[in-house]
């Protein structure tokens, strides 16, 4: 019995960890959590089945760690993406300039105008005075970080529609290329 169980914890272990390293939104790293608790509960029991006290109590603190996660990821984290979600929509219903929830910059698409994909948003830098977006980084090709171009696009160039970044730039590609680790000052 504690061989099967054994084999149910690996593979939770490893799909949760995917999931999680993925960093595909809050709601998948919620699930991988939830994930990681079904195999942190299997590995208790294998510990307990096989008197293996070191397993016993690594998996007691880690079942309370996956519970921690379900909840801020699955819990807080949830209210508090659906919150600037309406507040979103409501600034859509008022005068004045509509608003978007800053982390909605991350992991977001970047296409052109004619619906293009050109790749994916990194990061965004801000002026620490005006508190202005200036610009942000798009990741282009590559799989999962290796391989891929970062490019600056200016966000006088660029906009939100419908969480995408649309970028009003003909020619993305002859943006320059920047350094992951020295991004242009201004």
């Amino acid at each position: 019995m504690a061989d099967w169980i054994s084999w149910l914890a690996t593979a939770a272990t490893v799909t949760a960890a995917f999931m999680t390293a993925s960093n595909l939104g809050s709601r998948i790293t919620g699930y991988g959590f939830a994930i990681f608790l079904v195999g942190s509960l299997s590995w208790l029991a294998v510990g307990i089945l096989t008197d293996q006290q070191a397993l016993v109590w690594t998996n007691v603190v880690l079942t309370g760690l996956n519970l921690f996660g379900v909840w801020r990821w699955l819990g807080r984290q949830a209210r508090i993406e659906e919150g600037a979600a309406a507040a979103a929509a409501a600034s859509e219903r008022t005068p004045g300039e509509s608003l978007f929830p800053v982390s909605l910059l991350l992991g977001a698409e970047v296409r052109n105008s004619d619906g293009e994909r050109l790749g994916s948003c990194v990061d965004g830098m801000a002026g620490c005075s005006s508190g202005r977006l200036r610009y942000v980084v798009a990741s282009q090709g590559g799989i999962g970080g290796v391989g891929e171009t970062l490019r600056r696009l200016p966000w006088d160039e660029a906009e939100i529609v419908d969480d995408t970044i649309v970028t009003r730039r003909r020619q993305f590609d002859r943006l320059a290329e920047i350094p992951k680790d020295k991004w242009p000052a201004r």
